[in-house]
Formats: structure tokens, sequence, C-alpha cells
């Protein structure tokens, strides 16, 4: 029994929309791979550059998996991490009004980096409960196109979407520019008020478990960093 023309129709659009998503797929795992060459760079330039200090300072970059590394500098934890699925961007996003996305809708799919940073401690000493934050986001397209959703120095240097190119030097300033937000976002004592009532279990616990949360604005609202636009 051959295949109706309503079948082809369908098989031909199902080839269509997972090749388009494999094209995006492999540019993000070429350009996720850049990413790791660069922070691996940023490393070794650190240790050839800083010698000594009063202080033994972490600098290292660790790669963990396809889909993710680390970078450790200070008291800091930076885990990089691209999702192994592509999206679309939300027709309301302001990217979508762009004439680059309307001349051609394929190019509003991306692969996505997203950038969190925690507390060197929390995995030293496997405090589960302690929170770490989604400091920026990387879109890129098929076109190796992108922008940046993000906090302050992360997100406010990268949105130019038609006309921004992924390549080793803006790979590094977005690397850079994590770490400079990342150092200047400081631990803030939490409020009086959660902290004053500690559990028996939490006590006991805190020796190997360490279940006091700990996160650098736990207590406090979020909201005075800013958002990149795009």
């Amino acid at each position: 029994m051959n295949a109706s023309q309503k079948q082809i129709d369908l098989f031909n659009a199902v080839v269509k929309k997972a090749s388009l998503k494999q094209e995006v797929y492999q540019k993000s795992m070429e350009v996720f791979s850049l990413f790791k060459m660069m922070a691996e760079s940023l490393t070794t330039n650190y240790h050839t550059t800083i010698h000594q200090t009063d202080y033994p300072i972490p600098f290292e970059y660790k790669d963990i998996s396809q889909f993710e590394f680390e970078m450790k500098f200070g008291s800091d934890l930076l885990v990089f991490y691209m999702h192994s699925n592509i999206f679309e961007i939300p027709r309301d996003h302001e990217v979508m009004k762009l004439s680059y996305i309307k001349d051609d809708k394929t190019r509003s799919y991306c692969g996505i980096i997203h950038i969190f940073n925690f507390l060197n401690d929390s995995f030293k000493y496997n405090r589960l409960n302690d929170v770490g934050y989604l400091i920026g986001r990387v879109f890129v397209n098929r076109e190796n196109h992108y922008f940046i959703e993000g906090k302050r120095e992360v997100g406010l240097l990268y949105n130019n979407f038609a006309d921004a190119i992924l390549n080793n030097e803006t790979i590094q300033s977005i690397i850079e520019s994590s770490i400079l937000y990342t150092i200047n976002f400081d631990l803030l004592t939490p409020p009086y008020d959660n902290m004053k009532e500690v559990t028996v279990e939490e006590m006991l616990n805190v020796r190997d478990k360490m279940r006091i949360r700990t996160g650098k604005r736990l207590g406090f609202k979020f909201q005075a960093d800013t958002i990149g636009k795009v």
C-alpha cells in the first residue's frame, strides 16, 4: 500500500523539523566546545600570570560531561550547562519582533547554554540545601547568531541577535563577564528571623550535611539586578 499524499506531507514535515533541530543542535555543540576551550585557556592564563598570593586562591576548570563544565575561582563556582534539547523563542519575546526573525522563522530555534553560580563550599561540604543562581543564558541559532538574557555584566553587553556572531573573542568576553558579575555578587547575611529557629536534627547534621541553607541572597529578593534586553 503506497503512502497517501497526506502521509507524504506528514513525513516531509517530520524530516524538515527534525533536520532543523539537528542543525541547531550541532551548531550549539560546536559553540559549547568553544566555551570549554576558552574557559580552559583562561585558567591557564591565570596560572601563568598570578604566581603567588598570601592565601591559596583556586582558579580551576573542570570538564564534567559533554553538556557541562565548571569554573572554580575564589569562593565561587560557575556551572556552564548546555541543554540537550532545542527550543523555539516564545512569540511574545522581544527577539521575535526583529526583521531578522520575521524574514526566516527558522532562525528563532535555538540551543541554550545556562550559566549558574554556586558557592564552592556548597559542593565541597555536600550542603544539599544550598541554593545557586542562574546568572545568564546564551541562545544560539543555526547561523551562529546569539543573544543573552542575564544579570548586569552578563546580560547588558550582548543583545543584538541580528548581528551578533559567536566566536572565540565573544565567548571569552561572556566567560569573563560572568566571572566579574560573580565576584561582585557577594554573600549577604540572611535576615535574623530566617535563622533564629534551628531544629535539633539540623544542628546534629550540620557537621556532615551542613543542613543550614546558604545562598548569596538567601532571604532577600533578587530584583536589584537588571535583566538584559534584546
